[in-house]
């Protein structure tokens, strides 16, 4: 794989995104120190808690008293005043905080089918969310304060009764690392991992998504059901009486399979899916309309200003079939420009002069829906 363009080798500690991924990725843990040197949070603490607060937000107050873990599930109306001993997890603070997805974005040398979301981890003094592992990559990049992080790559992952998380009950700590600003832990899957505030602290996890294939199996059964159309109903016109009225005879079973083994599917068939699955919009997220534009003013707009995905917008293609926030695009519209964007999820002025008609119109439709919005200032 290539090096991202214009790519910041501190990042990965001096490592190409190609060493990184055949050493590293998947496979061990990777200590970075200062990967992002003069780090500053994205976002201020109060407007993390505001996030909190919202009902379109994902986030999780997490307190351990005498032993004993609490869990309390968004949106949060009270914080607590204690000084000790409590984390605040905000998930997706890249969908509501442009910096943060900027931020998110310098993983770009990982396709956007794996990147998943930017959490937020405020945590006070003692603050953690206790032992635990995830099934999937993670890069851990501390923010502001520092967290000290232990981590273990034992194979037991008996987790603790009773509690409202999944806490290991058998940690056993292998190495030990206390994380500053612009410092980063890159974890795979299954390593143990415990993080402890050391003072207050906001630790960012990048994480990845890697759906079981029960996951994706069952989904895409769910989602070929909705697509069948199989004509015909049962009949049985030479039916004689029976006298084993309880049993299930080879004549119904025979007749309603044969249908249903005509149903197929193919490699195209599960890709159009994954176009689909893939850029589906979470539950809670909903999308903003602007204020409409009418075509001509649209147009001009486009001359003048860098048209940008929302943050909320998904955006993936396949050969030549593009999907955006869960819906296949059957449009006239230039691929190669819509495939760019989709990359790049910017649009700038310069190629608005290679933009067909049909594009144009496609472009204003996700506009009107709030897909694509305009940057705050024009390019010069």
């Amino acid at each position: 794989m290539p090096s991202t363009i214009n790519f910041d080798a501190s990042l990965l500690g001096g490592l190409s995104p190609t060493e990184f991924l055949r050493d590293y990725w998947q496979k061990k843990p990777l200590l970075i120190r200062q990967a992002m040197p003069q780090m500053q949070p994205v976002l201020p603490v109060n407007d993390l808690f505001a996030l909190a607060e919202n009902d379109e937000v994902e986030s999780r107050l997490v307190r351990q008293t005498k032993g004993k873990w609490q869990l309390s599930q968004g949106p949060l109306e009270d914080f607590p005043r204690q000084k000790k001993d409590w984390t605040l997890l905000v998930q997706g603070v890249n969908l509501h905080c442009a910096a943060a997805d900027a931020l998110m974005r310098r993983f770009d040398f990982l396709p956007n089918t794996r990147l998943d979301d930017l959490m937020i981890s405020y945590a006070v003094d003692g603050g953690g969310v206790g032992p635990h592992f995830d099934s999937y990559d993670v890069f851990l990049l501390q923010a502001e304060g520092q967290r000290r992080w232990q981590i273990s790559a034992q194979t037991r992952f008996d987790l603790m009764p009773g509690a409202p998380l999944k806490i290991l009950s058998n940690f056993c700590a292998e190495q030990e690392f206390v994380l500053d600003p612009g410092d980063m832990l890159y974890l795979p899957p299954q390593i143990a991992h415990n993080g402890v505030a050391i003072g207050s602290c906001m630790t960012y996890s990048i994480g990845f998504r890697a759906p079981t294939f029960e996951e994706i199996a069952r989904e895409f059964l769910f989602d070929q059901a909705e697509r069948v159309a199989l004509g015909g109903r049962y009949s049985d016109p030479s039916r004689r009486p029976v006298r084993q009225r309880g049993m299930i005879d080879s004549h119904l079973i025979k007749t309603l399979f044969e249908p249903i083994q005509k149903i197929r599917w193919n490699q195209n068939d599960f890709a159009d899916f994954l176009g689909r699955y893939l850029t589906e919009p979470k539950a809670q997220i909903f999308f903003d309309p602007p204020k409409v534009l009418s075509p001509n003013r649209f147009r001009l707009l486009l001359e003048k200003k860098t048209l940008q995905l929302d943050l909320k917008t998904q955006m993936l293609y396949h050969a030549d079939k593009l999907f955006i926030n869960g819906e296949p695009v059957d449009s006239d519209a230039d691929m190669k420009i819509l495939k760019n964007l989709a990359d790049k999820r910017v649009l700038d002025r310069l190629e608005f002069h290679s933009l067909e008609e049909a594009t144009i119109r496609l472009l204003h439709e996700w506009h009107c829906a709030g897909w694509v919005t305009f940057a705050m200032e024009s390019q010069t």
